[in-house]
């Protein structure tokens, strides 16, 4: 484990998170994903975190293994046709990850996510989160859209307000 990277976790204020992402901008990304939903079949779920957890700190946890626990914690995987989404933002080590559920994952290459993360990436190293964020929402529902279109039946099974831990 880096010690850099423990310090930069273990020493950053709680109130971090709010500043990249006041709640104005959070509500925004919950309207564009509830938005960009209705055009697709699939499910987006957005978290943001500030610093890791002390045991994910431990085992020195990748911010993409951090993203696929996340997956599974809040069921992002349930959906009936499995076409859930998780872009998960980890602020301190300032990465982004998109996981694709199996469904989605069949039809979209990796490659296409990973584009939309070091975008979004690239707009939170110029400070614009809130422009970063709904960015990838657009896209990522685009792709979406392109692959599984909505139809008569189109449940809202995740929450669409972003997730801060």
């Amino acid at each position: 484990m880096k010690l850099s990277r423990l310090l930069r976790h273990l020493l950053l204020p709680d109130w971090f998170v709010q500043r990249a992402f006041v709640r104005a901008d959070l509500a925004a990304i919950g309207d564009a994903i509830a938005a960009c939903e209705k055009l697709h079949r699939g499910e987006l779920r957005f978290i943001v975190e500030g610093a890791l957890p002390l045991p994910a700190l431990w085992r020195d946890l990748p911010p993409r293994a951090r993203g696929v626990e996340l997956f599974a914690q809040q069921r992002v995987w349930d959906t009936e046709e499995n076409t859930g989404i998780l872009i998960y933002v980890q602020l301190v080590d300032r990465k982004v990850e998109i996981l694709a559920d199996r469904g989605i994952a069949a039809r979209v290459p990796q490659a296409e996510w990973d584009a939309i993360c070091r975008a979004m990436e690239a707009c939170f190293r110029r400070g614009e989160w809130r422009q970063g964020a709904l960015q990838a929402v657009t896209r990522a529902g685009e792709l979406l859209a392109r692959h599984f279109p909505a139809g008569a039946g189109n449940p809202n099974e995740l929450p669409d307000q972003p997730l801060v831990i």
